[in-house]
């Protein structure tokens, strides 16, 4: 019988991420400059709410450039959903919004991270803060707690706070006043340069008085995910924690300056 001091020690090699052929079933206009793809995704691995994948274009010429989006879709669909905001002077945004259609082909790998994410195991509550595009993670995370059992869901609390520039940029405008009339989700918004007839919302940026005002209580210990451009991210993340929220239960991830 060996001691094992003979015996090489065993490597746990991390799985490839592949990338994979993903055709698309559906195109969703969310705003002006923004739009979601729904794909199905052969052999597509599943993923936690909160992961993003990257996507990958190819010229005729070879010349290829790719770039990250967060996945929209809760992990229950069978189809995977992204959605972009168009960038006037982007290289890969453009194409996506404005030349792909029902049936096109793009390339992607996935799902990627395993930071910035929600699980239902996890629990609540939840403390959720996005603006602009920042809102399509935490709406995958939405989306995953409305897919729960009652019960389950009911231990998952959720607020969100989400800021546009104007009531016609909301991402997902309509699911966002559905997700309104859960009892288990209290959904704040704030228009930060033009507002509608009758608006009742919040009308500056995000400051210390408004997340103290709608935030759990740091007693409750939520958890906190905030996305969006990276000024906001780390502002919102640093007036938190000087309100008491622990630090490591605030969890960022920001992009750049897109809304």
């Amino acid at each position: 019988m060996t001691d094992g001091s003979d015996v090489a020690p065993s490597v746990v090699r991390p799985r490839r991420i592949e990338w994979r052929a993903a055709t698309i079933t559906d195109v969703i206009r969310e705003t002006a400059h923004a739009k979601t793809l729904v794909m199905d995704v052969p052999n597509w691995p599943g993923h936690t709410a909160g992961q993003h994948v990257d996507v990958r274009l190819t010229a005729e010429d070879g010349y290829q450039a790719q770039r990250s989006y967060s996945i929209a879709s809760a992990p229950s669909r069978s189809t995977l959903a992204i959605t972009i905001e168009r960038l006037d002077d982007g290289e890969v945004s453009p194409y996506l919004t404005d030349a792909l259609g029902v049936g096109d082909r793009v390339e992607l790998r996935g799902p990627i991270g395993g930071y910035f994410v929600w699980e239902p195991s996890m629990g609540g509550p939840l403390f959720l803060v996005g603006g602009g595009s920042g809102i399509v993670p935490l709406m995958a995370m939405l989306r995953t707690r409305a897919a729960l059992p009652a019960p389950i869901r009911g231990s998952a609390p959720a607020t969100l706070l989400y800021s546009s520039r104007a009531w016609d940029d909301v991402i997902y405008r309509d699911e966002v006043i559905t997700l309104a009339e859960d009892p288990g989700v209290n959904v704040v918004q704030t228009l930060t340069r033009s507002q509608p007839s009758g608006w009742t919302g919040f009308t500056r940026r995000i400051d210390a008085d408004m997340l103290a005002e709608v935030a759990p209580a740091p007693s409750l210990r939520p958890h906190i995910y905030i996305c969006g451009p990276t000024a906001l991210v780390e502002t919102a993340a640093q007036m938190l924690v000087e309100l008491g929220h622990e630090p490591a239960r605030v969890k960022t991830e920001r992009f750049g300056p897109t809304g």
